[in-house]
């Protein structure tokens, strides 16, 4: 079980993932030792997975998203989720219900990828189809 101070240091960490450890001591009002035991629990215990960048819109804005919905044979899912996720165009994988089994996320700089990227993600062993959708326009994110 988390306390409320780990969640409060979560979501310090969310926010920043680079606020420092005396920072963060200061915001809680609890001593760095403690906030850095804390942190090193949290990941030892898998709940602090890693630290990640998040984009900002200066240069995610140039990018288009392409959601990618693929048809596969179960006794290959994992490892084709495994080599999917060597695509560093793919933000996101996603197991879905439905017709389809899998949804990817590609985030590309111009059309130009696309078809190089869906021809290899097509080629993979155990692919059976697949169902592209560029994303035109953001109406509503939360």
């Amino acid at each position: 079980m988390i306390s409320e101070k780990d969640e409060e240091l979560l979501s310090i960490l969310r926010c920043n993932a680079r606020a420092s450890v005396s920072d963060i001591a200061r915001a809680l009002n609890v001593s760095r030792t403690a906030i850095q035991n804390r942190i090193n629990k949290l990941e030892s215990n898998g709940v602090i997975k890693s630290y990640s960048v998040e984009l900002g819109s200066n240069y995610s804005k140039h990018l288009i998203t392409i959601n990618v919905s693929l048809k596969v044979k179960p006794n290959l899912r994992e490892q084709i989720c495994i080599t999917l996720r060597k695509t560093h165009q793919i933000s996101h994988i996603y197991s879905i219900s439905g017709e389809y089994d899998l949804l990817i996320v590609l985030q590309i700089q111009s059309l130009k990828h696309l078809s190089a990227i869906l021809d290899h993600i097509c080629n993979l062993d155990g692919v059976e189809r697949t169902n592209s959708s560029i994303i035109l326009d953001a109406i509503f994110e939360r």
